[in-house]
């Protein structure tokens, strides 16, 4: 498991500078607590150059995820 810290520094715009078309593998709550479930501007920037986002814990879709990841083919999984 990953810590939240380290999935919110990975998003932040201002710690990390990501190129586009990158995947992700992330736990579903740990993504929305980092994202304060999907409306924190801080870590949208990075969120919109995701292009595949692998996500465990979740097998229902988000209208308001798939917003904050417009860019991104989504994966959802129950692990």
């Amino acid at each position: 498991d990953v810590h939240d810290d380290y999935i919110e520094q990975f998003l932040f715009h201002t710690k990390t500078y990501l190129q586009k078309n990158i995947i992700v593998y992330v736990d579903y709550e740990s993504l929305q607590r980092v994202t304060h479930n999907f409306t924190r501007d801080s870590t949208r920037i990075n969120c919109a150059k995701i292009s595949k986002l692998h996500l465990w814990s979740q097998e229902k879709r988000s209208n308001s995820l798939e917003e904050y990841f417009p860019y991104a083919k989504i994966y959802y999984r129950l692990y």
